[in-house]
């Protein structure tokens, strides 16, 4: 795969996307600490950081670590259209933009020097002109790779311009912690800390083999070329999703079992309508379970084949949550979330017989919410419930 010898590749990241809006359209609420979500954070300004508010945590904790924050609920319409705005001026900038998410994207500007000047006059004008046109704060990273790019933009955060240049990519790296490498979780971290590894250059030190007795064959391989800057994934245009997933966050309260339930219901009748509005269809249900004590888990099940059927989905996400049913009981739940994965195209190319009722239903429903809204037609066992906030996303 080619990678270029000169520093082409951005990586653009809105600044505390929510936040920024919020400060954006609320004058009063500029330079001061702002947090978006009540029960639990979804984002938090740097204002707030600074007083140690993190995304995901409980409100009331966040409200104890910064009593003079301001605490508004998110606007997801003001989200996707400032989110439509920043990419059209990244599209406006350069025709091969890969999207991350709905705040961030990579931009290959190779081949732009004789029309837009340098990747690094291009990364400045992109960055102003988000800030006129949108009037948000841009971060952006300038590498030679994707993994580095991305990497120069996290330590460039707020509001800055990094770029690594290609004689100092690893003079750059190598001092930063083991975190920065992607891939590297709070448990993947401290089996190397405990090992004494804290900084990339020390994991860069270690051979191949050496890191895959710590970490296993795919993590050691992965970590091993990061540390050396290997990285020749290019900007991909239009990348069709891989898995679609959705979670709930439940704080600390107990829950019954019928209403997590309830949760997991909500959670597959919104992807499940997502995988057919995109027509596909997926192999593989998978939730992910976040306990009290903050350890993770996941249960994950492949079906015998494709299917964009919620009876079928559902059925699948119920029985996994069953299987964690000891763990649950023993160290409380707050979070949980499912995922469609190994996705194919055209779930409706090839129809299994004899027809099953449960396509035609899932199609009027489907037609009717449509046609009326999200909540014109829904599970009874839904009614009056809350089901969580439905965040904006890249289209499917």
């Amino acid at each position: 795969m080619f990678v270029s010898a000169e520093a082409t590749i951005l990586h653009a990241d809105l600044d505390s996307f929510y936040a920024s809006v919020e400060q954006r359209d609320h004058p009063r609420l500029r330079d001061r600490p702002v947090v978006v979500g009540k029960g639990v954070v979804l984002a938090a300004s740097y204002e707030a950081r600074a007083c140690g508010i993190r995304t995901a945590m409980g409100g009331s904790h966040a409200r104890r670590l910064c009593p003079q924050a301001v605490v508004v609920e998110p606007r997801m319409s003001a989200y996707a259209e400032a989110s439509k705005a920043v990419f059209e001026v990244f599209e406006q900038t350069t025709p091969l933009v890969e999207g991350l998410s709905i705040d961030e994207a990579f931009l290959d500007v190779r081949g732009l020097r004789r029309i837009s000047g340098s990747p690094t006059e291009i990364a400045a004008r992109l960055r102003r002109e988000v800030r006129e046109r949108v009037g948000l704060p841009i971060t952006v990273g300038v590498a030679r790779t994707k993994f580095l790019a991305k990497v120069a933009s996290a330590v460039a955060k707020p509001d800055g311009l990094l770029v690594v240049p290609p004689d100092g990519e690893l003079a750059f790296l190598h001092p930063l912690p083991v975190e920065r490498l992607w891939g590297v979780g709070a448990v993947t971290a401290k089996n190397l800390r405990d090992r004494g590894i804290t900084t990339v250059a020390q994991v860069a030190r270690l051979d191949e083999a050496a890191l895959i007795a710590i970490l296993g064959r795919a993590s050691g391989r992965h970590l091993h070329a990061l540390a050396h800057n290997h990285d020749p994934r290019p900007v991909q245009l239009r990348r069709r999703r891989r898995s679609i997933g959705a979670q709930r966050a439940l704080g600390r309260t107990p829950r019954s079992w019928d209403a997590l339930d309830v949760v997991v219901v909500a959670l597959v009748d919104r992807l499940t309508r997502r995988l057919r509005a995109a027509r596909r269809a997926c192999r593989t249900v998978l939730i992910r379970l976040r306990f009290e004590d903050f350890s993770r888990a996941t249960r994950s099940h492949t079906l015998s084949q494709a299917t964009a059927q919620t009876r079928t989905i559902l059925a699948t996400a119920r029985t996994l949550l069953m299987t964690a049913a000891p763990k649950i009981e023993r160290r409380g739940l707050t979070l949980v979330g499912v995922a469609l994965t190994s996705l194919e195209d055209n779930p409706g190319a090839q129809l299994s017989f004899p027809l099953d009722r449960q396509r035609a239903l899932d199609a009027t429903v489907d037609d009717l919410r449509d046609r009326f809204g999200p909540t014109a037609i829904t599970r009874a066992v839904l009614l009056g419930r809350d089901h969580g906030l439905t965040v904006p996303l890249l289209p499917d």
